[in-house]
């Protein structure tokens, strides 16, 4: 067992938020501050989890099941558990090759993996490092011919799905991120940054590796015509410039030869207006807390979206997902699926592989045993009847 395995099979790891603690002792403030941290006031941040607490269950008691079933299918490919790791940009400052390591822990797991425009690795090194489903996250940026020769290598490589974000109508002003001037820590002057030093120095296991892994220089999947590879530096101007509209779905649709779902949903008409440009699915999603602050938390957004969408296309979601029992209550109020960010974002920044592989281990046995407590033999058959919501949620059809 390697020294990462050894860290994150300790007994004293038994949840996501003890994964959260060995990744904050193992990685630089600035760079584990910019996974754990939200947008302004962090409300929606703070909200994602909270409204998980105010869900109850209604369990079907003095139920013997041996076995319960966790697999389902999600546009088109079967998961052993109803989950996804969603797009975490940067996942190289987390790990190296970080993109590759939780694309190959995803694939053992039997889940799927949604690769981010923003990445330090080529989405070919990280679609050969899983056998399970592939998403590819597409941002405008480089331009709509940089887009369009992604998309091709994309499916080229065996990317099945394409996630297209709408909620970026700017960069979300994340002030821990400001705070820690966690821009210094892409390009190639990062020694040279004095503000960092101290605490880079004081992660010397994480600063070898990053060093040896190549820093983060450029993003090896937005090839911009004319001028090779964006630089990671250029990102945040290149992201406030490249807003996808509806019109973009247009074109986007011919551009992709697979299914698409647009992320970034909250409100039945985003959902209905998706399914009118070609979307074979939405993720209800705020973007984590990371974009527009005081927006609604993604779990009591979902259920009017599912009422929107009305069974005629997927409905996942994301935001606030730290165990099993979540990802059951997203189920019951009609979600097919979640996706994971900082959950497995922890994992990675904890042991690399190791670590999302064992994040993924901790929802799998929570989500059996809250099936089994619920006296429910498989998560195809939880529904609405198995959760009460506060009263002071929008009124929800059972």
């Amino acid at each position: 067992m390697t020294r990462a395995e050894r860290r994150v099979a300790s007994p004293r790891v038994v949840n996501i938020a003890d994964l959260r603690r060995v990744a904050q002792r193992r990685l630089p403030r600035a760079v584990f501050e910019y996974v754990d941290g939200g947008a302004e006031g962090e409300v929606t941040l703070r909200e994602n989890v909270r409204a998980f607490e105010e869900v109850t269950f209604r369990p079907r008691n003095a139920v013997f099941l041996d076995k319960c079933a966790t697999c389902t299918s999600s546009l088109g490919s079967d998961l052993s558990m109803p989950l996804l790791l969603a797009p975490v940009g940067f996942s190289r400052m987390l790990w190296p090759r970080g993109e590759v390591a939780a694309a190959g822990a995803a694939g053992k797991a039997g889940v799927g993996y949604t690769l981010t425009t923003i990445s330090g690795s080529p989405l070919e090194d990280v679609a050969q490092a899983t056998v399970g489903p592939k998403w590819y996250q597409l941002y405008l940026v480089g331009g709509r011919d940089a887009a369009e020769a992604a998309l091709d290598r994309a499916w080229k490589a065996g990317f099945t799905v394409l996630a297209i974000t709408i909620d970026t109508g700017t960069f979300g002003m994340r002030e821990r991120d400001v705070r820690n001037n966690a821009g210094a820590l892409i390009g190639s002057k990062l020694l040279s940054k004095f503000r960092h030093s101290p605490q880079l120095m004081n992660r010397p296991g994480w600063l070898l590796r990053f060093l040896m892994d190549g820093g983060m220089l450029t993003l090896p999947n937005v090839i911009v015509p004319g001028r090779g590879p964006m630089r990671l530096a250029e990102t945040q101007e290149a992201l406030a410039r490249s807003v996808v509209t509806w019109a973009d779905l247009r074109w986007l649709r011919d551009a992709w030869r697979g299914s698409i779902v647009v992320k970034g949903v909250l409100t039945g008409d985003d959902a209905r207006r998706s399914l009118d440009e070609g979307a074979a699915g939405v993720v209800v999603s705020n973007h984590g807390g990371r974009q527009l602050d005081c927006v609604e938390a993604s779990l009591r957004a979902l259920p009017e979206v599912v009422e929107a969408v009305s069974g005629r296309a997927e409905v996942l979601m994301d935001g606030g997902v730290r165990r099993g029992s979540d990802i059951a209550k997203a189920l019951c109020l009609g979600a097919r699926a979640v996706l994971i960010g900082r959950a497995y974002a922890y994992g990675l920044g904890a042991a690399g592989e190791a670590g999302v592989i064992r994040a993924l281990q901790i929802l799998r046995a929570d989500l059996e045993r809250v099936l089994k407590l619920l006296g429910c033999a498989s998560v195809t058959e939880l529904s609405r009847s198995y959760v009460d919501v506060p009263a002071s949620w929008k009124k929800l059809r059972r």
